[in-house]
């Protein structure tokens, strides 16, 4: 995290003192007029204001330290870009060409990062939203995946085929069930988390009997589990 944060700042340093070097090395005077005007310093202060902005966002998205998180981050470096992009056009625009009335590149250049700092707000949030809802989803979908890692296991573990062709038969169930679970389904899927134990035990006892009978119990239970899924829907 440190060490990206670390990279970008170089970058964003490199290109302020690349901006800042053909702001003040080029001539001062230019068809008779010093660039040193109302408008030059207006262009100069928000193009220096879109940076620091930038900067800010970029610092904000590269702080996340989860993956999922800084993907969705990563909009607000886009953003703020996009907005620095602008501010240098139209700021560099109003320091170059003189003599330009130095309040309309402030009224301009307001609404260039008033915008900007609207978006970057709006990604952020965006971002915020999209990350609880995967977080949700999560939530709703760790029984079934959780299940199918233990049945996986289980199949692993058969002693021999009957046992495996049953705790085959268990895991290709619970691997194509229907992965969202809400509270509607704690009943259903306490009875199913119960078999299991007992199937689980089955397996490992090499008991061939109890565990086709259990099994065939799971799957009744996981074929229920489904039908009430899409009921729910």
């Amino acid at each position: 995290m440190k060490k990206r944060i670390g990279i970008y700042s170089i970058i964003w340093a490199i290109c302020l003192a690349i901006f800042n070097v053909a702001s003040f090395v080029t001539p001062n005077e230019s068809c008779g007029v010093s660039k040193f005007n109302g408008s030059f310093w207006v262009g100069y202060f928000f193009i220096t204001a879109a940076f620091i902005g930038q900067l800010v966002s970029a610092v904000i998205a590269l702080n996340e330290k989860n993956v999922n998180k800084l993907f969705y981050k990563l909009s607000l470096i886009s953003v703020s870009y996009i907005g620095l992009i602008a501010t240098l056009i139209v700021g560099g625009i109003f320091m170059a060409v003189k003599p330009l009335p130095y309040w309309l590149g402030i009224i301009i250049c307001l609404i260039i990062l008033g915008f900007t700092a609207i978006g970057v707000i709006k990604a952020d949030v965006a971002s915020e939203l999209v990350n609880n809802i995967d977080e949700k989803i999560k939530e709703k979908t760790i029984f079934i995946k959780a299940l199918a890692t233990d049945a996986n296991t289980l199949v692993k573990c058969a002693a021999n085929e009957d046992l495996k062709k049953e705790a085959m038969a268990v895991y290709e169930a619970i691997r194509y069930s229907d992965p969202m679970s809400c509270d509607a389904l704690d009943g259903i899927e306490n009875q199913i988390k119960n078999e299991f134990i007992e199937f689980n035990e089955a397996i490992h006892t090499e008991d061939i009997d109890l565990a086709t009978e259990v099994a065939k119990g799971l799957l009744d239970l996981l074929n229920k589990r489904n039908q009430q899924c899409k009921l729910l829907k």
